[in-house]
């Protein structure tokens, strides 16, 4: 199943308290439950004024469907279409 990376504008989202951001979380969890087993949340990267959010779904339109549902910015998602690392380089 792909893999995408989303990108979500939100203005002090690196200030955000852990409570703010468990009760996101919350409300994410209980949107992903209720589309059912096929779009999965793996992690979040919590930066400045941006979260970017890696998701396993059928399809980008499955991402936007969990952002609409959830109120959730989803400012640009993009299908991984491989992983690097550095033992990428030891051929």
């Amino acid at each position: 199943m792909p893999k995408y990376i989303i990108e979500r504008e939100i203005p002090g989202a690196g200030n955000m308290t852990a409570e703010t951001l468990q009760g996101i979380a919350q409300h994410s969890c209980g949107v992903l439950k209720e589309m059912g087993p096929s779009i999965q949340w793996v992690e979040s990267f919590v930066t400045s004024d941006k979260i970017y959010c890696v998701y396993i779904a059928p399809s980008e339109a499955a991402v936007r469907e969990h952002a609409t549902k959830g109120g959730f910015p989803a400012n640009s998602v993009s299908e991984v279409k491989t992983i690097i690392d550095p033992t990428t380089s030891e051929g």
